[in-house]
């Protein structure tokens, strides 16, 4: 290999050579055959010396890492430095200036990989000897599954390996060898779920044509360089035309140039946000299956997109995304086949339900036969729950090997009896043995997941008015059999969301019921004593648990439903169906005659009703929260404040819904972690299906609280046409923040074309859509002002809600400096702010503090986000999103908010603040806190570098200023961001509209 010399335009760069900057002569004699021609002819024995002076002129690259013809076709400022022979060839161009912005070759973009890894700041791979993204990708990226092109995916590039081991080379990698290979193996089969190379040649056989004239070295080469990108299809799940023409919003960027063809807007958003990509796939509700979720989730597959097309690949990992139901009849009879398969090992070690002293908890199980089945439920019993279990069996007249319970189980008071009792008289002889406080009723035929117990023995300790508390029942394939149970007017009962996915958003938040199944039913037993167990006009069984629950609903108590106690069940498993039917038929009629009183109350039966039907009326109000997203926390950005208001509604009695108006993916983690157990999220829908969800849920809100004016906005047309389905308190717009005055700055500092603003007709313009709702909340005094001066006069105040929680570390043991901010989009405030620090402020700081204090950026970062410009600057670290934010505030010394323009409340301030970091912002956001300049405070003006960085400079270097701003913030946040505060003013506004 020879190392290419070239100019050295570009300080620090590396001394350790990449690869892309190697000429590699046997690779060019074997690319370029005539090249051996033409180096006898003209004398030349060195290939090197011979592409110097001859093979640049014709285009030649030197390497398989870098193509030139491509290179100079797709950067147009290359191209003219090469016309005006400013460079002899685009790699000596890329080599020593290009490497820092440019991609190499198309299968590797450049941009787009540093985009994916942010944290491959500039110091990083200045610390690891690398020159670029592109250096880092071949040397470390590869090797640990980095992705430097949708178009190549080393897993698929793997199994092409194993069926071509003579064409690789393991010390060189996958994607180098690939690079080298003849067209006949590289179009043999995918190296990406994005194109199919056998498919494109059948489709388009011209192209085979053009690779043996030498023009393409394969299909994939072809599709993503040839002059006419929009002509072709790359695979069958994805036309040109069809997407053209079902997506109508796209036409205006591609034919702007924004997009090479519809396939790259498709792959960099469209298989992202469900866009149909061809007639008769639904890509939306492909990537609700829940294996699609969680493959994608999981980075198995970088898209709905591609698991579905590995899916219809015949991809092993993707079987089962094109069907998620497996047969029940399968399902069923693993369970039973796994509950046999524990039998051995529990004869070998009995399980051990002795107890010394009072009991927490007594268990009662009927059984009749199928003693697999038995020992696997208590087996899962006793390793769910190491507290003292008394456990009482109640043999049924079983003839199996039943009769060795008192062999496989300690301590368990076994009542056996020689004819089938049945289930109900069973119970109830169990209950007159029982001491414990509280009595759980167990199947035989169920297997508990982690926590079961201990989660219902939780939510009776926290509330003594809880009689009762029933389980997620999930059968055996997997899908819901109850999420609470509603009981109809004519006694029928229907398990909410049954069928269903049980991870569905709907049926994980907890809430009052009308039952729950005694499949896993924890009572209270003093309650069960006082109603004499269960009724025994219910023999054997059958409405027994139904009935017992109206009873104690009656007598004062809560039926509670738990999410948190996940119950697998064999539904039917242990009684069998056979002869149920009329046993059930004549014990409904029995509780319909028997709790008419009770009934005339509840809903009709339909399905419809479902949504009033699933919990207990009561005084509880409702209200449905709009914002748009899911307010994660971490996504900042006001989605904080939503979080809040949410939790506070929740706390103070409310039950809350959150509708999200953009479909966004969230993981179930992020979902359930991030928000009250009470609360419902609806996470499947967005504002196309609004219309509808409203209508299905007629009159079961009493509020609806939109967050940010635009939804409002958005939302306004659909609101005035079905009104009589809203609720009478109305709505509330939560302004979040007032824009008109952050728009009219961006546009005075970004110095943008202006039309004849006027700053009053636009500020009425933006709260236009406010005239439908019965309040509006403001997050400042200010805003308050300019929407009075809008004209609406039932305006209210509702800041951040916040604790101070200082971090230990002194002065000493900090240092750097550190912004904190989600990066939505290239547009928004916090990019601009840091566009400004690092162009402006971090220029002023460099002669001024020590080489090691560093800048760290965290927060969320939205995919489209470019950080490349910000991760050249040798001083910056790119966090991205952390998340425990006291470790982050806890090791920095200065927290900056250099926002020019923003309105609203800046959260991020006060959070800064409220650990004890003192912060140096601008004038902007300094009036915006209303905090005191130089004693909780520093600031600068937004036009000001020079004096924006001294502050910095004297708050990171001066202990006894940094002591007397820490001081300050923190006083400061405690009288603006009380929780009491927060919770007084969010009460009076609900009050104000719901009476």
């Amino acid at each position: 290999m020879v190392v290419v010399p070239v100019s050295e335009d570009v300080p620090d760069r590396p001394s350790r050579e990449p690869r892309w900057r190697r000429f590699d002569a046997q690779w060019y004699l074997l690319r370029y055959p005539e090249a051996r021609e033409q180096m006898r002819s003209g004398g030349y024995e060195d290939p090197y010396v011979f592409y110097q002076e001859v093979g640049q002129t014709y285009g030649h690259s030197p390497n398989r890492y870098f193509d030139e013809v491509w290179y100079r076709d797709v950067y147009a400022d290359v191209r003219q430095a090469l016309i005006q022979e400013k460079w002899r060839s685009g790699f000596e161009h890329y080599c020593a200036q290009g490497y820092v912005s440019h991609s190499a070759h198309w299968l590797f973009d450049e941009e787009e990989y540093r985009r994916r890894y942010p944290e491959l700041t500039q110091r990083v791979l200045a610390e690891t000897g690398l020159w670029n993204g592109y250096d880092h990708y071949l040397e470390i990226g590869e090797a640990s599954y980095s992705t430097g092109s949708r178009f190549f995916d080393e897993a698929l590039c793997q199994e092409l390996s194993f069926h071509f081991p003579e064409y690789f080379d393991s010390g060189s990698g996958l994607f180098a060898s690939w690079l080298a290979l003849p067209s006949s193996v590289a179009d043999s089969g995918r190296v990406s779920w994005y194109f199919d190379p056998v498919w494109y040649l059948t489709r388009y056989p011209e192209v085979t044509a053009e690779i043996a004239a030498g023009r393409f070295a394969s299909a994939l080469h072809h599709y993503l360089t040839n002059e006419t990108p929009r002509r072709f299809d790359p695979q069958p799940f994805f036309s040109e035309q069809y997407y053209a023409s079902a997506h109508p919003d796209v036409a205006p960027a591609l034919a702007d140039g924004a997009f090479r063809n519809g396939y790259e807007h498709f792959v960099r958003f469209g298989a992202h946000e469900g866009r149909a990509p061809v007639q008769g796939i639904d890509l939306r509700a492909h990537s609700l299956r829940s294996l699609v979720r969680q493959q994608v989730e999981g980075d198995l597959y970088d898209s709905p997109f591609a698991q579905l097309v590995a899916a219809r690949s015949g991809a092993e990992d993707a079987g089962f995304a094109e069907e998620d139901r497996i047969s029940e009849i399968h399902t069923r009879l693993l369970f039973e086949r796994e509950a046999e398969a524990q039998l051995p090992a529990i004869a070998r070690q009995p399980l051990d339900f002795s107890v010394h002293g009072i009991p927490e908890i007594s268990v009662i199980m009927v059984v009749y036969g199928h003693i697999a089945l038995t020992m696997q439920a208590l087996a899962s019993l006793r390793a769910n729950y190491a507290g003292a279990i008394e456990l009482i069996v109640v043999d049924s007249g079983s003839r199996d090997e039943t009769r060795h319970l008192p062999r496989l189980l300690r301590g368990a008071r076994i009542l056996r009896y020689r004819y089938n009792i049945g289930y109900l008289d069973g119970c109830n002889a169990a209950l007159e043995k029982v001491t414990a406080p509280f009595v759980l009723y167990l199947n035989n035929d169920v297997r508990l997941y982690p926590g079961a117990v201990a989660h219902a023995l939780g939510r009776f300790r926290a509330d003594v008015e809880i009689g009762a508390v029933g389980a997620k029942l999930i059968r055996t394939n997997m899908k819901l059999q109850e999420a609470g149970s509603i009981i109809w007017r004519d006694g029928a009962t229907y398990g909410y969301r049954r069928e269903d996915d049980p991870n569905l958003t709907e049926a994980n938040f907890v809430r009052d019921v009308d039952y729950c199944s005694a499949a896993f039913l924890v009572v209270r037993s003093a309650l069960l004593r006082r109603l004499n167990g269960y009724d025994t006009r219910y023999r054997p069984a059958y409405f027994e648990d139904t009935d017992l629950c109206v009873r104690l609903i009656k007598a004062g108590a809560r039926i509670v439903y738990d999410p948190n106690v996940v119950v697998e069940h064999l539904e039917f498993g242990s009684s069998g169906h056979a002869g149920s039917h009329a046993l059930i038929q004549g014990n409904l009629r029995k509780f319909a005659r028997a709790q008419q009183d009770f009934l005339r109350l509840q809903q009709p039966a339909h399905i419809r009703n479902a949504v009033l039907g699933r919990e207990r009326r009561s005084e509880r109000r409702h209200i449905l929260f709009i914002e748009d997203r899911l307010p994660l926390r971490r996504l900042g950005s006001g989605y904080v404040r939503s979080n809040d208001v949410i939790r506070e509604m929740a706390k103070l009695g409310y039950q809350v819904t959150v509708y999200p108006m953009l479909p966004r993916r969230q993981s179930v983690i992020d979902l359930f972690g991030d928000f009250p157990e009470n609360v419902e999220l609806i996470s499947d829908q967005d504002i196309s299906n609004f219309a509808e969800f409203i209508q299905e849920r007629a009159g079961y809100y009493d509020l609806v609280w939109v967050g940010r004016t635009h939804n409002m906005s958005r939302l306004l047309p659909i609101l005035n046409e079905l009104s009589r389905y809203l609720p009478n308190g109305g709505a509330v717009l939560d302004t979040e923040v007032v824009a008109t005055p952050r728009i009219m700055e961006r546009i005075r500092i970004l110095e943008l074309p202006e039309a004849e603003l006027d700053f009053d007709e636009m500020l009425r313009q933006e709260l236009e859509c406010a005239h439908y709702c019965q309040q509006i909340v403001a997050v400042t005094q200010s805003d308050a002002a300019l929407i009075r001066r809008a004209g609406y006069a039932n305006v209210s105040v509702l800041g951040h809600e916040m604790r101070a929680r200082p971090t230990r570390p002194a002065f000493d043991e900090r240092r750097g400096i550190l912004f904190l901010g989600a990066l939505h989009d290239d547009s928004a405030p916090n990019y601009d702010s840091l566009e400004w620090f690092i162009g402006s402020v971090l220029p002023c700081l460099e002669e001024q503090l020590p080489p090691d204090v560093r800048f760290t950026i965290a927060g969320y970062i939205h995919p489209s986000v470019d950080m490349a410009p910000f991760a050249q600057h040798p001083r910056i670290d790119i966090a991205g999103p952390v998340e425990d934010l006291a470790a982050l505030f806890a090791t920095h010394r200065v927290f900056v908010a250099p926002t020019r323009f923003a309105g609203g409340l800046p959260f991020k301030v006060q959070e800064a603040a409220g650990y004890g970091l003192p912060v140096v912002a601008t004038e902007l956001i300094r009036s915006q806190v209303g905090w005191a300049e130089g004693e909780e405070i520093l600031s600068a003006g937004a036009d000001d570098p020079q004096g924006f960085a001294a502050q910095v400079v004297d708050l990171h270097e001066n202990a006894g200023l940094w002591e007397q701003i820490r001081r300050g913030g923190l006083d400061a946040v405690k009288r603006d961001c009380a929780p009491e505060r927060f919770r007084h003013d969010l009460l009076e506004i609900l009050q104000s509209c719901i009476a």
